[in-house]
């Protein structure tokens, strides 16, 4: 059968459109299954805490489970990879956090993180505390400064691992305050019983896991690493109040592999975002001493990008080299 040129170029435009149109509102019904929230850092960690509460929050919200699988191991690199590599249908998440800006320069990754992601939302940020063995003769951020000053390459800084958020946190703080601290890594549970022994003098910990010594007098705070004060700790002042222009924080975000549809990660940034506005969600995060870092997706983008470039520098600055 001969179709006349102009009803055949119609067809055919319309049979063109049909997968981009089924596209769209495949991405409109979105989630019609489970999803999986993958998170690098194991059952238990800080990360898995809040990939839990906002997979509860969004399973609520979405009416599809969003399924909290740990993919422990590499500093988290093990997670990312798996979702870089997924399928871009947003049933595979990633929970992002600031060990994924800081890996970016640290290893030699499969991939590239900034490129291979679309950032969906942000979530939480959560403050870093600067802490110190009773011993140190230093009741402030000026006052440590001068004893390091006076006693150069003899403080121990512990971290929770070479490359660890707690070690770039302290390598800045060692460039601003132009002061020579001896790094000394340790696996992260250990770091706690080196420092009520003694063997280590500073620490920049996260606060959670930090908030207990201080408040039992285990250890003394001496400031907040964000740059302004934590309501958990109303009292220890911000570094930047020492140190102007300091800045060390956890944070936590959910993305999804590349050319996941705009469609989808609208719905999702739209949902996390209603979770943080709510009352009981921010309640929960204030239990592990994080606020509520609403945003879209290119503020998170933003952040990302700006993160992985400040830590590299940190990270070149140092020499700081993968183990």
């Amino acid at each position: 059968m001969n179709l006349p040129r102009r009803r055949f170029l119609h067809l055919a435009t319309g049979a063109a459109a049909l997968p981009a149109l089924s596209r769209i509102a495949w991405a409109q019904a979105y989630p019609t299954r489970p999803v999986r929230l993958i998170e690098g850092f194991g059952a238990g960690s800080a990360p898995d805490i809040v990939a839990r509460l906002i997979g509860q929050s969004l399973s609520e919200r979405l009416g599809q489970s969003f399924v909290v699988e740990n993919h422990a191991g590499a500093s988290s690199n093990i997670a990312a990879e798996a979702v870089v590599r997924a399928s871009p249908d947003g049933y595979t998440l990633l929970l992002i956090t600031t060990a994924n800006a800081v890996n970016a320069t640290m290893f030699k990754l499969n991939f590239n993180f900034i490129r291979d992601i679309a950032p969906v939302a942000s979530i939480s940020r959560v403050p870093f505390v600067m802490e110190v063995h009773p011993s140190v003769p230093a009741n402030t951020v000026a006052e440590f400064i001068a004893y390091a000053k006076a006693n150069p390459g003899k403080i121990n800084m512990a971290s929770a691992g070479t490359g660890n958020t707690t070690h770039v946190c302290g390598e800045l703080f060692k460039m601003m305050a132009s002061v020579d601290l001896f790094h000394v890594p340790y696996r992260g549970a250990q770091v706690f019983p080196a420092l009520l022994a003694g063997e280590a003098q500073v620490y920049f910990g996260p606060l959670l896991s930090s908030i207990g010594y201080v408040r039992a007098g285990n250890l003394r705070a001496l400031a907040v690493t964000t740059t302004t004060r934590s309501p958990v700790l109303p009292d220890i002042p911000a570094l930047s109040e020492t140190l102007p222009g300091y800045e060390a924080s956890g944070w936590q975000g959910i993305a999804a592999p590349k050319n996941t549809p705009a469609e989808i990660i609208k719905t999702l940034n739209t949902q996390v975002n209603a979770s943080l506005a709510d009352a009981n969600f921010q309640a929960r995060l204030a239990n592990l001493g994080a606020t509520v870092l609403p945003g879209s997706p290119a503020d998170f983008a933003k952040l990302i990008a700006d993160e992985t470039m400040k830590w590299g520098k940190v990270i070149l600055a140092a020499n700081i080299k993968a183990e």
